[in-house]
């Protein structure tokens, strides 16, 4: 059975979180790859808003498992309090969550490593880091010494020996590099973290093994990923990237299922493009037009808070990015925000400081920088899209717009968001919509 997936295009924030829950009532389960509660997902049904962090956004729909792969790192309280706060909105995920025990732990010291990286330097939010200790989980994860699993919860007498050498290690070296640190206590930690695993322990299983299963018996799988490729570790615009696979590229690393197993390619874009962090950002508008993208879109982050940076739609990234994402179709968000800006923009190509036109997106972050945009100028339109649900309904405007961005990225537009609601979506090609 043909099974999706959804993944960013961009700096992130792209709205994925609405297609994958659109999608759902075409789909037995819904995985998520990489990433920790550094994703911000939001999804709007019935008036009703819903925020997840580490919870797929298939969580929202009955009848649907969904899948903590084992490319994610967790921190096991925030797991519960998501659990926790949707469970005061109604939403049960008993019997419908899967929590793979192959995902890595993020512990208490991996927290006050986020807090040496902030106090020591500005690159913690320099990077858009969400001090969650995502970063220094994955860095434990790699070295493979002071790594902790999820399953190693539940061996209680070796997971007490690993926290004891990992603790013992890190207050050694945070205590050097960090005067106002207190020293962490083994014990205490330990004995945190076995509660917290007696009441993980009904959502934890063997994700791969379950999820190979399934595609044996027929069921389909939608795969979400979080972030966006621009901040994946290997594709990004590396250092001002997260710390894992964000692209489609994860799928395979971050759940044990090949890509091969997956038919369906969504790139998820916004009509413009934003981005959290420091690095270049050929398009960035820092004008009245900028300002109001960001105060129409409502451009703050889910999870921090923070405003995002804000500009024209960029196509030489989304070349890029669809390339390396395999995208067989794009997903046009956020195009209600636009309406009622005379004239739009859209990166083509770039210029570099010698004039020469450059249409790659270029590896170097300080050959990046200073590339300047070539644009390409259309009309824009006056209506209030927010109320359209066919394509023949929109002004043909914003029809000449959304057609040109699928040109430039060389990938159909197949979906059209014009507001946060499951409802507000455009589907262009029903004979294929959703399936």
């Amino acid at each position: 059975m043909p099974s999706t997936c959804v993944v960013g295009l961009q700096w992130g924030d792209e709205a994925k979180g609405k297609i994958v829950d659109a999608l759902c009532d075409r789909h037995d389960m819904v995985v998520r790859y990489q990433g920790g509660a550094n994703a911000g997902h939001t999804v709007v049904t019935g008036g009703v808003t819903y925020k997840l962090s580490l919870l797929p956004s298939g969580i929202l729909r009955d009848g649907i498992t969904s899948v903590l792969g084992n490319g994610l790192v967790i921190h096991p309280p925030t797991l519960l309090e998501e659990i926790e706060r949707l469970a005061g909105q109604g939403i049960d995920v008993s019997g419908r969550l899967l929590v793979g025990d192959r995902a890595h732990v993020i512990m208490p010291y991996h927290l006050v490593e986020e807090r040496l990286t902030e106090e020591s330097t500005e690159a913690a939010e320099q990077l858009g880091t969400t001090r969650r200790g995502i970063g220094p989980c994955y860095r434990d994860k790699v070295g493979r010494v002071h790594g902790i699993r999820i399953a190693d919860l539940y061996y209680p007498d070796s997971f007490r020996e690993q926290v004891r050498r990992a603790v013992e290690f890190k207050n050694r070296s945070l205590s050097a590099l960090l005067p106002s640190f207190t020293p962490l206590d083994a014990r205490a930690i330990t004995e945190e973290y076995l509660a917290l695993a007696d009441r993980m322990e009904p959502y934890v299983g063997d994700a791969t093994d379950r999820l190979h299963r399934e595609i044996e018996s027929g069921s389909r799988l939608l795969f979400e990923g979080a972030q966006g490729t621009l901040l994946d570790i290997d594709h990004g615009s590396y250092p001002y990237v997260t710390s894992s696979n964000s692209s489609a590229a994860g799928i395979w690393s971050g759940s044990g299922v090949p890509a091969r197993f997956v038919d369906r390619w969504i790139g998820v874009v916004k009509a413009y493009t934003t981005r959290v962090g420091e690095g270049p950002f050929p398009t960035e508008l820092h004008d009245e037009t900028g300002e109001r993208i960001r105060r129409v879109g409502r451009e703050f982050g889910t999870v921090t808070g923070r405003p995002r940076r804000c500009g024209w739609f960029d196509a030489v990234a989304g070349r890029y990015t669809a390339r390396v994402s395999g995208s067989t179709e794009l997903a046009v968000m956020l195009l209600d925000v636009l309406s009622g800006i005379d004239r739009l923009r859209v990166a083509v190509a770039y210029e570099d400081e010698s004039g020469a036109r450059v249409s790659a997106f270029p590896a170097h972050l300080d050959r990046l920088a200073q590339c300047r945009p070539v644009f390409h100028e259309l009309p824009g339109w006056s209506e209030d899209i927010s109320g359209v649900r066919s394509w023949a309904d929109l002004p043909e405007n914003a029809r000449r717009y959304v057609q040109f961005l699928g040109e430039q990225v060389g990938v159909p537009v197949r979906i059209v968001s014009v507001g946060p609601d499951r409802d507000q979506t455009i589907w262009l090609d029903s004979a294929t919509d959703r399936t």
